[in-house]
């Protein structure tokens, strides 16, 4: 932290399993029980065929590519990212579910080493090979001394922030929740003796309130908060009115940032009471290339989020976006056409906000709209 500021990476969904796992040097078990894929190494070769050979098996440091040198030139405060993926041996996939994500433990070196601070968990594949699954993705992580939040053992370790010391001599308290409509089920709601997520079952004015009473419970003066939240649909640009609703009451109980993830592409930014809401981060590693289906939302297109807050009041201060390119399972510089294309669409998209396209690249917040 310097001049009164604190800075945040954050991003959309980490998914370092399935195709990119097989990758990696330890590729777990590659069988899937998918309707029309039932083996993992099937992505590998889907991206292959859109853009050349991967030379796996890839140093850990291979998916993230670019977003590294961005990360050690930024030096953020905090980074946050959500694992949307099992970490996990197991072969117990869940029942009912179209596509199940899973990483080898073994590969664990291709999340850490982007450093990050908080691994959000809320989400809809972290269950996907059961309790048990979950259970020794809780081990894995903690094993390795990261901190997770969103999910837990019980209810109580799922619902519970992650606390981190600022130098100011406050506290970065990281909440994380699921919601229904993400596509995270019922029954992978945490309760007092059994292993799940912390589950919002609908965004409505009474769920808003029980998140909003857990960070009065914990918060104190000069801390900053973040809510992290998977929700919403995989595609589309409109944000559902009780989306917004939901993030607005969260800002006016206390959050610093609201940090929206589960949409495959970014959505739009939204200013509320000087705090920032991004209502969907977009995917940021996956095995997604070769897909067909979606091309017109520019999946392949994914931003590094550096937000950067007043230590003492939680506002915003600074939004940079940093855009990428997914190739071969590797972030690359978004060449300059794509970079106008991101600056286009962000900026037709916000929600009381405008996105100016900096002179080196970035994608930066323009507020010209009343804000409340």
């Amino acid at each position: 932290m310097s001049g009164g500021t604190v800075t945040l990476f954050v991003c959309g969904d980490v998914m370092l399993g399935r195709g990119v796992d097989q990758i990696l040097a330890r590729p777990g078990d590659p069988v899937l029980r998918e309707g029309y894929v039932t083996d993992a190494r099937s992505y590998v070769s889907m991206a292959e065929s859109v853009n050349g050979p991967i030379p796996a098996p890839v140093d850990p440091s291979w998916p993230w590519g670019e977003a590294l040198r961005l990360l050690e030139a930024s030096d953020p405060d905090v980074r946050i990212v959500n694992l949307e993926t099992s970490v996990t041996r197991s072969a117990a996939f869940e029942p009912g579910k179209a596509v199940h994500y899973r990483m080898h433990p073994a590969n664990l070196p291709a999340l850490t080493v982007a450093r990050p601070d908080v691994c959000v968990l809320a989400n809809n594949h972290v269950r996907d090979f059961g309790p048990a699954g979950l259970r020794e993705t809780l081990d894995v992580l903690h094993g390795a001394g990261l901190r997770t939040a969103g999910a837990g053992r019980g209810a109580e370790e799922a619902y519970a922030p992650v606390a981190l010391p600022l130098p100011h001599g406050g506290r970065m308290l990281v909440f994380a929740l699921g919601t229904a409509g993400s596509g995270i089920p019922a029954s992978w709601a945490a309760t007092a003796d059994s292993p799940g997520v912390a589950h919002v079952p609908e965004l409505s004015p009474a769920t808003a309130a029980a998140a909003v009473r857990r960070i009065r419970r914990v918060k104190r003066a000069g801390d900053l908060v973040v809510v992290s939240v998977h929700w919403g649909s995989n595609w589309g640009y409109p944000v559902p009115r009780d989306q917004r609703l939901f993030a607005h009451a969260l800002v006016d109980g206390g959050a610093d940032l609201v940090h929206g993830h589960s949409s495959h592409h970014p959505r739009g930014v939204e200013v509320h009471r000087d705090r920032l809401i991004l209502h969907g981060c977009g995917d940021f590693i996956d095995d997604y290339e070769g897909i067909p289906g979606y091309e017109r939302f520019r999946d392949d297109l994914r931003i590094a989020y550096f937000v950067t807050l007043a230590a003492d009041t939680g506002a915003l201060v600074d939004l940079r976006m940093e855009p990428l390119l997914a190739r071969r399972m590797r972030l690359e510089p978004a060449p300059e056409r794509d970079r106008g294309w991101l600056h286009t669409t962000l900026d037709r998209i916000g929600y009381g906000t405008h996105v100016a396209l900096a002179p080196d690249g970035a994608l930066t917040l323009r507020r010209t709209a009343a804000l409340g």
